[in-house]
């Protein structure tokens, strides 16, 4: 557990028309969707009915070459491609988990990606171990794999397989199915993690966001619905929609944090999303400065938001190292000290002498805080006023989002005045909960603030999921 929130898993998928090179598109399509994820990557290949698949640890450069591409395409250029970028934390963190991740059954043989996380993983595990199955990860990949593989021994097609594993998922969840001769995608009836529709040519795709169709000069057809399973073969694209209908829960994070500002999700951009965001942090704690800057990169659209409502002016306070990936960051307290002074610099220029507003989009354990204002004040800033573009955090996630406990919490703990003190800002002020709702303008979905609120859209099992400090509080509140 570090000292911010996460990225979540990003995927892609194509279905090709066009004669295109399957690998190739997936490649960089996943370079796209590298911010969602850096610790695992892979793409595989079908090739008319074959699927090949080359994965590993690291990020998508490190993993592949020129020569691992052309072993996917070895037998031809692909009728369908599937890419997968992870994130994971700690024990996770292992080959064995990368994605895709292939299967063979009875009926044939599956690859799937996946990003989310089922709240009800280790229920359905007890239920099909007791049938004979056996795992060899930990991801909910490999579990969603294994219900439709179970589901299509009496379904006539795989999406309709799909639509009966459903049933027993619950959770967030958007993952891409390529059988041998189509290409599925499927977004968990609240719509958690999204997942969208382009096309290139006669091609479609299947992306987490929309900035992997920019980057292959896909145009953009249309979100996911939640709820919604999308089939892709030789005669085109159809739906089945029976789990559509319930109560959308888009994780407010990918407008705050986790998406790249150039994406456009569920109909609201990112990018405005977050400028709005500082244009309400401006409005709830305005401040006498001299300058506005963000940390970045997600800070920096909030702070050009805070600017333009305060008349502030904004400037670019530090210059980001981004050539180190998300396995740079180190597990010990001193590498993770060292690791904030590596990737991020203040400029002196910019900061020296003056009263400055720092827009960041979250805390949650206050040490990176703390250091960054220590940072600012050694480049010469007189006074450092932080201000966050979300609520304090005070709930764990179960949903994707790396933030596993109560104990990690700084608001759990302290004050808004002690958070202040702990980092060492002048002033310290979060955006609240009813502002947060509004900065997706246009979203046509709602929102998931469970992590501020507590109000989980789904049933957490207390047996399953209650760690020891929640545990602890709990009894005490007895």
């Amino acid at each position: 557990m570090f000292d911010k929130i996460h990225e979540e898993c990003g995927v892609f998928g194509i279905y090709n028309k066009d004669d295109l090179n399957v690998a190739n598109e997936a490649y960089f399509a996943l370079f796209a969707l590298q911010h969602r994820g850096q610790v695992s990557c892979g793409i595989a290949v079908n090739n008319d009915g074959i699927i090949d698949c080359e994965k590993g640890m690291g990020i998508v450069p490190d993993v592949f070459d020129a020569d691992t591409l052309r072993k996917l395409t070895a037998n031809g250029r692909g009728d369908i491609g599937l890419g997968h970028v992870r994130y994971s934390a700690g024990k996770d963190s292992i080959p064995i988990n990368s994605q895709p991740l292939v299967m063979r059954y009875s009926k044939g043989t599956l690859a799937i990606s996946n990003n989310g996380s089922l709240v009800n993983t280790e229920e359905i595990k007890r239920e099909l171990q007791t049938t004979g199955a056996i795992f060899q990860t930990n991801s909910d990949a490999e579990l969603i794999g294994y219900l439709i593989a179970k589901a299509r021994l009496t379904e006539g097609s795989v999406e309709e397989a799909i639509s009966v594993a459903m049933n027993k998922l619950e959770g967030a969840y958007s993952f891409l199915v390529v059988s041998p001769r189509k290409l599925i995608g499927v977004r968990d009836p609240h719509g958690f993690r999204p997942l969208c529709i382009g096309k290139s040519g006669n091609s479609y795709m299947l992306a987490s966001e929309t900035c992997a169709l920019d980057s292959l000069g896909a145009e953009f057809v249309r979100d996911v619905k939640p709820g919604e399973i999308v089939i892709i073969d030789e005669n085109g694209i159809r739906s089945i929609e029976d789990h559509c209908g319930q109560k959308t829960s888009l994780c407010i994070f990918e407008h705050v944090y986790f998406a790249r500002p150039d994406s456009v999700i569920d109909g609201a951009s990112v990018h405005m999303a977050r400028r709005m965001a500082g244009r309400y942090l401006a409005k709830e704690h305005p401040v006498e400065a001299d300058v506005v800057i963000g940390v970045p990169d997600s800070g920096l659209d909030a702070a050009i938001g805070y600017s333009e409502e305060s008349g502030i002016p904004f400037a670019f306070g530090f210059i980001k190292n981004r050539y180190i990936g998300r396995t740079f960051i180190q597990e010990t307290q001193e590498q993770r000290e060292r690791s904030v002074h590596i990737k991020l610099n203040p400029l002196s220029a910019a900061v020296k002498g003056k009263r400055v507003v720092m827009i960041d989009d979250s805390i949650v354990r206050g040490t990176t805080s703390a250091h960054i204002v220590e940072l600012l004040r050694k480049a010469g800033a007189t006074e450092v006023h932080m201000r966050i573009s979300s609520p304090p955090f005070l709930n764990p996630c179960y949903f994707g989002t790396d933030i596993s406990s109560r104990e990690y919490l700084i608001a759990c703990r302290l004050t808004l005045d002690e958070i202040r003190q702990e980092i060492g800002a002048d002033s310290l002020g979060y955006l609240s909960l009813e502002n947060l709702h509004k900065i997706a303008v246009g979203s046509k979905c709602d929102f998931c603030d469970a992590c501020f609120t507590g109000k989980y859209p789904v049933e957490i099992k207390d047996s399953i999921f209650e760690d020891k400090f929640s545990k602890k509080i709990n009894e005490s509140k007895k």
